[in-house]
């Protein structure tokens, strides 16, 4: 498989890696929205790059029939723009906050125990994430994903950076050492608390899963997400 890299930073050159060693070929490394690609060249195209560019990064690669993975986020106000243009040309797209194996595993976990909590009155549910000191924006993405998982599922209706409420669910951000992502759900009652939390060992998971997305979505038309990827759906 040819992999045309959006991005050529610590995620970029961890796809590479990891490309290489199950038996792909990187044939571009775009980190410049100016550079000239032969899309020709293409056959998926994994794109990790910055809000800025990721839009035009990958509609470009929509009207030259190239899938494309995007784990890019902060331009998702144009995700359905993104999403018609990749219909219009019969392309198609993943897009993830992450793209761990695991994190999506428990994406799927926090959803089923959103709906069993949910009618259960006494427990209310906060969020924690760790990160490292590098990462900028908080609450992370997969916090993110994981809180409109928990509102879809039960009767809360948003989530607040460090606020609580009736329907709100609290998200605390640790910004810490070299941590690669840690995420705990609580659910909490006078007499006890239930937790379940997904620790990351390393960023290689990321980067795994991306690649895998990539060799699945060969051949397919659509819009597709990781609970395909995984048969989850």
């Amino acid at each position: 498989m040819k992999i045309a890299l959006f991005g050529y930073g610590k995620m970029g050159k961890m796809i590479e890696q990891i490309a290489q060693e199950r038996g792909h070929t990187i044939v571009a490394k775009i980190d410049d929205p100016i550079q000239d690609v032969d899309y020709s060249s293409i056959d998926v195209a994994i794109d990790f790059s910055t809000p800025e560019a990721a839009f035009d990064n990958i509609t470009n690669c929509f009207t030259n029939q190239v899938p494309v993975i995007s784990g890019t986020t902060g331009w998702l106000d144009r995700f359905s723009q993104a999403v018609r243009i990749c219909e219009e040309n019969k392309s198609a797209f993943i897009s993830a906050s992450n793209f761990s194996l695991g994190v999506n595993l428990f994406f799927e976990l926090n959803k089923k125990l959103a709906q069993m909590m949910s009618t259960v009155e006494q427990y209310h549910v906060s969020m924690e994430e760790i990160h490292h000191t590098q990462k900028l924006d908080a609450p992370s993405g997969t916090a993110i994903t994981l809180a409109e998982g928990i509102i879809e599922n039960s009767s809360y209706e948003n989530w607040k950076l460090d606020e609580s409420g009736d329907k709100t669910i609290p998200i605390k951000s640790i910004r810490e050492g070299m941590v690669p992502g840690t995420h705990t759900i609580f659910y909490k009652s006078p007499v006890d608390t239930i937790e379940i939390k997904h620790e990351a060992h390393n960023r290689e998971g990321f980067a795994l899963g991306a690649v895998i997305a990539a060799e699945w979505i060969q051949g397919k038309t659509g819009v597709f997400t990781m609970k395909d990827v995984l048969n989850l759906s």
